[in-house]
């Protein structure tokens, strides 16, 4: 089984991204469970969004405690909520900045892999330099940090959830996809 930890603030929508990604998923025929988590509800706050994936039914019900990929929209998370939390040994975070890995602040027994979602989003419309849409962006980053699904399958995905966008979503996802994989 793969689990995902989502890092967000409210109204980035780290939520959204964990259903799209889900339904990416699920695409690929994979069996997938997907929820958030919301402490104050306000935007702004810390949130969190689960993913869980398999190629057999899942029966677990509970929050993931040791994900195997850590996805952060928000690069001051990192200095707020330890996104590190029970990544498992192996795994990855993914964080938007446009620092190195090496710059990010993350130590520990995992890979880190950073990508400046914010100026991808930007380039493609999805918010102003103030208040980048990333979370579309960042499932592209997923596709390419962790090779668990497919790009075409994020960005048939992303175009279910956006078919009004101009495919604006769906290519801030191959873009961020690009950039990682060269």
């Amino acid at each position: 089984m793969i689990e995902i930890r989502f890092h967000g603030r409210g109204g980035q929508g780290a939520a959204l991204a964990s259903s799209i990604i889900a339904e990416a998923f699920f695409r690929e025929g994979k069996e997938v469970q997907s929820f958030p988590m919301f402490g104050v509800e306000r935007r702004g706050a810390p949130v969190a969004a689960y993913i869980r994936v398999d190629d057999k039914p899942i029966r677990v019900k509970c929050e993931i405690e040791e994900p195997n990929y850590v996805l952060v929209l928000d690069p001051t998370l990192t200095e707020a909520v330890d996104v590190t939390a029970g990544v498992k040994p192996g795994g990855t975070i993914i964080v938007n900045t446009p620092k190195e890995p090496a710059d990010a602040g993350l130590d520990g027994d995992f890979e880190v892999v950073t990508v400046d979602g914010s100026s991808i989003a930007v380039e493609n419309g999805l918010g102003s330099r103030l208040a980048p849409i990333v979370n579309t962006t960042m499932l592209g980053a997923l596709a390419a940090g962790s090779g668990v699904v497919g790009i075409d399958a994020v960005a048939d995905a992303i175009s279910t959830y956006f078919p009004k966008d101009d495919g604006k979503n769906a290519n801030a996802a191959r873009r961020a996809y690009e950039v990682l994989t060269g």
